[in-house]
């Protein structure tokens, strides 16, 4: 599994907009700057997470994003799932493959099957609240 730049961006713009809350809407040149990510870029991110639910956007004077919940309500798993698509480590777990011929007799498929229930086991129990306790980074994020 390798997780591109638009899961990690998404990620740090959850945290950012989380952490720089106060209830107004945030507006995306502000997070730009802050995490030193291209406006350009993250125009492109925002209409997943917005039409996904995890925020919320106002164009126009005083407008921005916001979060659509409190930190603690969102995992990562969440949000990289809707940022990268199936996370899945082989095609054949994916949501969209077709049944496989073979997974009867596969003997690799069990070791596929528990690394992604791993992985989602483990980025499901992570919250972006979790994330903003991190003091070693202030902004910055990977």
């Amino acid at each position: 599994m390798f997780i591109s730049t638009k899961g990690r961006y998404s990620l740090r713009v959850m945290i950012d907009l989380a952490e720089h809350s106060n209830g107004d809407y945030i507006p995306m040149k502000e997070v730009a700057e802050r995490q030193e990510i291209s406006l350009k870029y993250l125009e492109r991110l925002m209409p997943v997470l917005t039409k996904n639910g995890l925020i919320k956007g106002v164009h126009g004077k005083g407008g921005g994003y916001r979060l659509t919940r409190d930190p603690d309500q969102y995992t990562i798993w969440e949000i990289l799932v809707l940022a990268e698509g199936d996370l899945a480590p082989v095609s054949c777990l994916g949501g969209k493959a077709s049944a496989c011929e073979r997974a009867a007799d596969c003997r690799t498929l069990p070791i596929w099957e528990k690394y992604y229930e791993l992985t989602k086991d483990y980025f499901s129990g992570i919250t972006v609240a979790d994330l903003m306790q991190n003091e070693a980074g202030n902004d910055y994020v990977i």
